[in-house]
């Protein structure tokens, strides 16, 4: 494997996703043991190098030897193209870059609402960009409808009329309704919250989906059992919810509203 020598990959110290995947990089030889810095420690030598802003947004790579700074998804390239030289023609053909450049940017500006973190000082946080906010918001209620069409179907004969655009109507509202509770905040603020909100239903759902093939690879068939389960992830949630909520700095009212809704839910899976 082609080490990249003598350089240095900027991370956030406060993303656990870039953590865990830079210190495989180093871990497993590709950079150097010295390859790998925290943004929130960087150097006063490093600081003149990078662009700060645009290191928030795009991981920094600095070839130590030349100065150079390529940031972003053209870092990400530079160490797989290292780890699989035979692959460079692919992704830096025009439709395959162009996909990785958005899905990069796509996860970057997302990353602190799908994993938030305490406030530190000199933080790592991204701009806030509406367009792959929305983008995000779009995708996990899609698919968190969709998750839910499915596993609702495990709680025959209770619910007999369930479907795909019922449970994205019943998502989209308690993103509307939640923005009313919090309507006092601003434009950006309610966006953020509900960007933590949908990460907390999508992972739940995710949790439901495991759960259900579990469930039909062991022949579970018994409705109490997935009802229960369903009971369960909702209070795992709310608890990830009230601890978002704080970090968030943000009214407690949301937590009341949040899990009165999802009773609400409950009640018209059941009973409509």
């Amino acid at each position: 494997m082609k080490i990249l020598k003598n350089y240095t990959l900027i991370y956030d110290d406060q993303c656990p996703l870039c953590q865990t995947y830079t210190k495989v990089f180093v871990a497993t030889g590709i950079l150097d043991k010295t390859g790998r810095q925290a943004f929130q420690e960087i150097s006063n030598e490093t600081c003149i190098l990078i662009d700060k802003k645009r290191a928030c947004n795009e991981i920094a790579l600095i070839n130590n030897d030349t100065g150079e700074v390529i940031y972003g998804i053209d870092s990400i390239l530079k160490i797989l193209t290292a780890i699989f030289p035979f692959l460079k023609n692919v992704f830096f053909s025009r439709p395959v870059y162009w996909f990785l450049k958005k899905l990069y940017a796509f996860i970057s500006f997302n990353r602190k609402v799908i994993i938030p973190s305490k406030k530190v000082i000199d933080t790592c946080t991204p701009d806030f960009n509406y367009k792959y906010r929305i983008v995000y918001l779009f995708f996990t209620w899609v698919i968190s409808a969709f998750i839910l069409t499915n596993y609702i179907k495990t709680l025959h004969p209770l619910n007999q009329n369930t479907s795909f655009e019922k449970e994205l109507i019943l998502i989209g509202v308690q993103m509307l309704f939640q923005s009313i509770v919090l309507h006092k905040l601003t434009k950006e603020k309610i966006v953020k919250y509900l960007g933590n909100m949908m990460t907390i239903s999508f992972a739940g759902a995710i949790i439901l989906s495991i759960i259900s093939k579990l469930g039909v690879l062991f022949i579970i068939k018994d409705l109490n059992f997935y009802l229960i389960v369903y009971i369960t992830i909702v209070f795992l949630m709310f608890y990830e919810h009230i601890r978002r909520v704080k970090l968030l700095e943000i009214s407690s009212l949301s937590n009341f509203t949040w899990l009165t809704y999802q009773a609400i839910h409950l009640l018209i899976i059941v009973i409509i």
